[in-house]
């Protein structure tokens, strides 16, 4: 099978429009139509990836569709890297918490600052530098553990009312 010029750019568009498992399985197919070496010739010539014909390839001949993991791609939480740092956080920011002092709401207030609980964590729970995450991170963390880094407002006492001026009609 000749490919001439207009024939390529015509299976190289169709190829770009489709996603997944269908732009394999119009790869393998393809590549089946052009014979014997036609999975180097569509590499050389079209510019697709060899190890996705041979995955499409798989496909025609099982009639199994490959599952693409798109779940496991990207990065991973700080707490599936580090098992123990929510533990460790929390344990560094309770000692520095406390509630609203006119008990308003329930949240924890802490003194400290996410970059003081992460230069806390290297000093205290033996964590290198280059294994923790951010300081960004690290507030992120204390926000959704219920602590709220801010400094603590003492509770004011009320106003004493100024004594009664003596009238100026004696």
């Amino acid at each position: 099978m000749e490919l001439t010029d207009e024939l390529k750019s015509l299976l190289i568009d169709t190829a770009k429009q489709l996603k997944g498992s269908a732009r394999r399985l119009f790869l393998a197919r393809t590549v089946k139509a052009l014979g014997p070496g036609g999975a180097s010739r569509a590499e050389r010539e079209l510019g697709w990836n060899r190890k996705t014909i041979r995955k499409g390839i798989h496909e025609v001949e099982s009639g199994l569709t490959c599952l693409d993991a798109f779940g496991a791609r990207g990065r991973k939480r700080a707490e599936e890297l580090l098992p123990n740092l929510l533990v460790d956080v929390k344990a560094i920011a309770d000692g520095q918490s406390q509630t609203d002092p006119q008990f308003k709401t329930s949240r924890l207030y802490t003194r400290l600052s996410a970059p003081e609980v992460r230069r806390q964590l290297i000093i205290q729970k033996g964590y290198r530098e280059e294994e923790l995450p951010t300081a960004t991170t690290i507030a992120t963390k204390l926000n959704q553990l219920g602590y709220y880094p801010t400094t603590v407002a003492k509770s004011k006492p009320k106003k004493s009312l100024r004594p009664p001026t003596r009238s100026s009609s004696n």
